[in-house]
């Protein structure tokens, strides 16, 4: 009998950054992993001392946080800066959300002028405007990931380097600034946004293509099958929700 694959998930900060439910990405990350056939680890990185948690990611997830979160593990992060730009260099997928996007670029500056030191995974700067920019987004993130919806919830406005690739662009809601029409950001299989919701509840295609990406990596097999005709047709009723959410998004005013 052919042993089971494993793909271990690591989400970063869970006990500071979880806001909007980003932890329902790390659950819908490991359920459609199972419907697929793997076994899905999810592991949990908080600090230092969970480092041998970190290094064995195939996949690593983050969310949201208030400034006081992100306040809260910036001298742990810093830690990670040789570590984790390594392994997203080597195409471990990474989905960060919010708070966690802004500290994977180069620096977030909060509204009290506090400038607070990211990894520079993404080529970005965020500063804090006054106006919190809310609501729900629709992204057209391009012919691979297609049409990405969830919600937005931020103060932050973020500036791509010119070399950055955007996500996506802005068909509904504010994007990464309000103004620019670019949302979040892109570089190997590692992507930050802004949307929550959590945003792979109504854009389960996004969850595919990191799955298959930490499967190309750790099995060298990026099609994903279900398992067997109970795993399929559970698929198919979870993509039946994620439409009716999705449309429910699209036609509420922002």
């Amino acid at each position: 009998m052919m042993k089971q694959r494993q793909l271990n998930i690591v989400q970063l900060y869970p006990e500071q950054m979880n806001l909007y439910g980003d932890y329902g990405n790390a659950q819908i990350i490991c359920r459609r992993a199972e419907l697929y056939g793997y076994r899905a680890e999810l592991i949990s990185y908080n600090s230092a001392p969970d480092m041998a948690n970190l290094v064995k990611a195939d996949l690593i997830l983050g969310g949201g946080g208030q400034d006081s979160g992100q306040r809260a593990i910036l001298s742990d992060l810093v830690k990670l800066k040789s570590e984790l730009p390594s392994m997203i260099e080597t195409g471990v997928p990474m989905l960060v959300i919010c708070g966690l996007y802004q500290l994977m670029g180069h620096y977030f500056q909060t509204g009290d002028g506090d400038r607070l030191t990211g990894l520079g995974i993404f080529d970005a700067v965020t500063v804090a405007g006054q106006k919190r920019l809310i609501g729900n987004a629709v992204v057209d993130a391009g012919d691979e990931l297609g049409v990405l919806v969830g919600y937005e919830n931020h103060s932050g406005r973020t500036d791509l380097g010119k070399e950055q690739a955007p996500l996506g662009r802005v068909i509904k809601g504010w994007g990464n600034d309000g103004a620019s029409k670019l949302e979040g950001a892109i570089r190997q299989a590692a992507i930050g946004t802004y949307l929550h919701g959590p945003v792979l509840a109504k854009s389960p295609h996004l969850a595919d293509w990191l799955l298959a990406r930490a499967s190309y990596r750790c099995y060298g097999e990026a099609k994903l099958e279900p398992a067997d005709g109970h795993a399929e047709k559970e698929l198919a009723r979870l993509e039946q929700l994620s439409e009716r959410a999705r449309q429910i998004a699209l036609t509420r005013p922002q």
